[in-house]
């Protein structure tokens, strides 16, 4: 895993991105896995070098086992709504939805050495990628069963019993203007394409961080990840406002954040949500995607017996426009997520 970083004009945040290559069937093109993520500053970054690997990560990552269950995240009995939350997650655990019986999987860096530095609210914590987006995701649902995959692996991603869901906070890019069946997907992205197309699972997937419409152009490569999972039945592309909307103070798209575009297939599968990097320090879509995942395993707490395509068009359903500043479709798709109206069927279909 390489990793290499541009900047962007003036005092705009740097991006880190995490790349790897990928052999693919019939041809070999060079896919980078980007994290969709910014930071705010060098001496964030400067102290990722410092942390040794924690014992976690080397279970995950090595000894063929590439699936592990977290226990570095933080217990279910220590956990309060934070300031970066919506205040929807408090009223749906108060009603006793925490995402019990769901499984979500996280998808991301669990053994590199790049790390840094941020605070959701329980201390300013110097971690990896993977790390950080699942400790939010297990923030939202903390009664949900959490799953770490290394993204450095190629094995296929093993669903649990039950409902699952899979974030991805990252990419697969390569020069752009390929079609998608010229690409051999690995295992491990065939397998998550597969759960998207059979809705076997939620997949929620971070829009990426480069201003543009999903699937779009940028610096003459495309994340065929973004590709290959529109139209897809349990796939939600997760974009990032600047905070949390409401009525009287709306919100807008987070100023890198990408957006749904002109495709109306992504946008009946695009979401938004608040990602307050104010309070935590943390910016990017990558922390707008586990934001979903803990929805999704919150609201199939409730919904027992419901599929991923279910719970999928429920969050899609019920989203919120009037919280949004100049809503389009084609900046915000469906709208900002909306735990409240999603918990708040009797039954969902």
């Amino acid at each position: 895993m390489r990793k290499s970083s541009r900047s962007e004009i003036g005092d705009r945040p740097s991006w880190f991105l995490f790349e790897r290559s990928k052999s693919m069937s019939g041809s070999c093109l060079k896919f980078g896995i980007a994290t969709a993520l910014t930071i705010l500053s060098a001496s964030m970054a400067s102290a990722q070098e410092a942390v040794n690997a924690d014992e976690m990560a080397a279970l995950c990552h090595g000894g063929g086992l590439s699936t592990c269950v977290s226990a570095t995240i933080p217990a279910a009995g220590t956990q309060a709504v934070q300031g970066w939350m919506s205040p929807d997650v408090g009223a749906a655990w108060a009603a006793g939805y925490k995402g019990k019986g769901v499984t979500i999987t996280i998808v991301d860096d669990f053994s590199s050495t790049s790390r840094f530095s941020g605070n959701f609210g329980v201390g300013v914590q110097t971690q990896r990628h993977g790390e950080w987006t699942r400790e939010e995701a297990s923030m939202i649902a903390p009664f949900a069963t959490i799953r770490s995959k290394d993204f450095s692996t190629s094995s296929a991603v093993s669903l649990a019993p039950g409902l699952n869901v899979l974030n991805l906070s990252y990419g697969m890019y390569a020069k752009a203007g390929y079609r998608l069946n010229q690409i051999g997907w690995s295992p491990e992205e065939a397998s998550i394409i597969s759960y998207a197309t059979k809705g076997t699972a939620v997949v929620s997937k971070a829009a990426g961080n480069d201003a543009v419409a999903v699937g779009g152009v940028t610096g003459g490569q495309q994340d065929y990840l973004d590709l290959a999972l529109v139209g897809k039945a349990s796939a939600i592309f997760v974009g990032a406002l600047s905070t949390n909307g409401t009525t009287s103070n709306k919100a807008q798209l987070a100023w890198y954040s990408n957006y749904a575009g002109s495709n109306t297939l992504v946008q009946s599968h695009f979401l938004v949500v608040g990602v307050t990097g104010d309070k935590t320090g943390l910016y990017g879509t990558s922390f707008a995607a586990p934001i979903i995942s803990g929805y999704a395993a919150i609201i199939g707490s409730k919904f027992t017996k419901a599929t991923a395509t279910q719970i999928t068009n429920d969050l899609l359903n019920t989203a919120r426009t009037d919280t949004l500043v100049n809503y389009s479709a084609a900046v915000y798709g469906k709208g900002e997520a909306s735990l409240s109206r999603a918990l708040a069927p009797v039954a969902i279909k």
